[in-house]
């Protein structure tokens, strides 16, 4: 096999991995309608329609307007690494094996923490600045009945139709596990992300989705991996970040995209570095809610903590 052709494997695979791998990859399927056009920039359609009007017996209908638009957005998370193996250790013979594991567990351990911290920081962020976040520092005997108002909150603009899916770290969760009365309310089902089918449980009929906590604050760092301090690439909390109780959006609110735009593969003999494979990762991302979606979308954060003030006359 060339090395176009594995780019091409690797490139399917990889996106494919995202997709189930994630725990926010199920945000992915709602950009089936968004346009690609290779490189940083996506369309995204936008449908706008007027309401209802008074049927005249006479004059018939009152006429309506259908506007129909793409919204042209730009994927502003362009990360990639570089990275080789020797031709000492690796032939050609095994290099497709050898260089699916080196993609698949820094895309594991490396990747999709990342564009989920990325996700779900910029989902909260955006829904403090809308007012659609509640403070909130959980307890056993007071999550219920918040997470419940909160999902009512939703409700009472989308209706019982919609399908609510509830994101929270996993202590968290296990907080609400042991909550009083949350047994009338749990229940299991099955929830579909790419090509994958797996039971979560629910609560009220809203899927749980459960999330390490160090991707679930509201602010982070993404380092660039060649400035000092920063050399060993990654992301990390800001200082001043809060941490997201949960997020609850309507299904087809959040739309996700994310790219291994390219996958280059340098042969040791074309490699001009060193007698080794080179392999080029380049993955673009980014996640939006259009406006008309946003009364789907609420978020739960713990407030800051209080900053102990120094009293008057103490040095």
């Amino acid at each position: 096999m060339n090395t176009i052709s594995y780019a091409k494997v690797f490139m399917e695979t990889l996106d494919k991995q995202m997709v189930e791998g994630a725990t926010s990859g199920w945000m992915e399927k709602n950009a089936g309608q968004v346009k690609y056009c290779g490189g940083n920039e996506v369309k995204i359609p936008k449908i706008s329609l007027n309401g209802l009007g008074k049927y005249d017996r006479d004059g018939g209908f009152v006429k309506g307007a259908v506007t129909f638009s793409y919204q042209t957005k730009s994927l502003s998370q362009d990360r990639g690494r570089t990275f080789q193996l020797d031709a000492m250790d690796v032939d050609e013979t095994n290099f497709g094996m050898a260089a699916g594991n080196v993609l698949g567990e820094f895309q594991r351990t490396q990747v999709i923490p990342e564009v989920d911290a990325y996700r779900y920081s910029q989902i909260a962020t955006q829904a403090i600045a809308k007012s659609r976040s509640t403070e909130y520092t959980p307890a056993a005997s007071t999550i219920l009945h918040q997470l419940l108002t909160d999902l009512g909150k939703i409700q009472d603009v989308t209706g019982d139709g919609a399908q609510i899916v509830i994101t929270m770290p996993v202590l968290v969760a296990a907080m609400l596990n042991e909550a009083q009365g949350m047994s009338h309310f749990f229940d299991v089902t099955d929830f579909s992300q790419g090509s994958m089918n797996f039971k979560v449980k629910t609560l009220d009929g809203s899927p749980i989705i459960t999330v390490p906590s160090a991707r679930m604050k509201t602010a982070y760092t993404f380092y660039d991996g060649s400035t000092t301090g920063q050399e060993a690439g990654g992301f990390a909390a800001k200082s001043d970040a809060l941490d997201i109780n949960w997020i609850l959006t309507v299904r087809q609110a959040p739309i996700a995209v994310s790219k291994t735009d390219v996958t280059r593969i340098f042969d040791p003999m074309t490699n001009q570095n060193a007698n080794a494979w080179k392999i080029d990762y380049r993955k673009y991302h980014d996640l939006w809610i259009p406006d008309q979606a946003w009364d789907g979308v609420w978020v739960s954060v713990k407030p800051a903590p209080k900053q102990e003030t120094q009293g008057e006359g103490n040095n």
